[in-house]
């Protein structure tokens, strides 16, 4: 019987990535004050998961705030 494989470790550009768009974000947060997700991807030119992956790293770090209003989420810097 076969086990599972490991999950690889995700690429280094990959990574490289979503740390850029993290800070892209944060740019346009402190520049522009609060902003949805949806106009961060468009804003951005990412893909909407690299933004969210983006937006996870600051968010764990208690950096920025994410509140779900009817069927958006906005975003802001705390």
């Amino acid at each position: 019987m076969k086990g599972v494989p490991m999950k690889e470790a995700a690429p280094e550009s990959c990574v490289s990535e979503i740390g850029q768009t993290a800070g892209e974000i944060w740019q346009r947060l402190s520049n522009n004050g609060t902003s949805t997700v949806a106009k961060l991807v468009k804003e951005v030119g990412q893909s909407r998961d690299t933004v969210m992956q983006a937006l996870g790293w600051p968010a764990r770090e208690e950096k920025i705030e994410i509140v779900e209003k009817g069927r958006s989420r906005i975003v802001t810097l705390r």
